[in-house]
């Protein structure tokens, strides 16, 4: 079952072919099969934080001991520096009652905060929860 939602993560995500994700916070507690999804969805390896070109999207693991809210909006601040127009991130944290667990409003204060607006929730495989952030627009 875990696999099965994992399975549809890179779609579910809204990433398609050919596109380049970041990927931020990678640790040996993220959901291998989420990345895999997202891999096989794009046809191509998620990025490093330390990638210096124009990316599609981003995914950021995040728990509660990586740091304050303050830390995230920086975090989310170079996420966004990378990011083409349009392009998507996803916040994973652990779900509520598992170690690590971050309240969404820690989120939605986080990337308020770097100029970014939440649109949706998702499960993200067994142990993770994603948010779904985009640009404000500027008009």
């Amino acid at each position: 079952m875990a696999g099965t939602a994992a399975a549809g993560a890179g779609r579910r995500f809204g990433f398609t072919t050919g596109q380049v994700i970041q990927e931020f916070g990678y640790d040996d507690d993220v959901d291998t099969a989420v990345r895999e999804a997202i891999e096989s969805e794009t046809g191509e390896e998620l990025v490093d934080e330390d990638y210096g070109d124009v990316v599609d999207g981003a995914l950021i693991w995040w728990r509660e001991d990586d740091a304050e809210v303050e830390d995230l909006t920086d975090l989310l601040v170079d996420a966004k520096a990378n990011l083409d127009d349009g392009g998507l991130v996803w916040v994973l944290t652990p779900k509520p009652g598992r170690e690590g667990h971050v309240p969404p409003a820690d989120i939605q204060e986080a990337a308020g905060t770097a100029g970014l607006s939440t649109t949706s929730a998702s499960s993200a495989g067994a142990g993770w929860s994603g948010m779904r952030l985009t640009s404000r627009g500027r008009h």
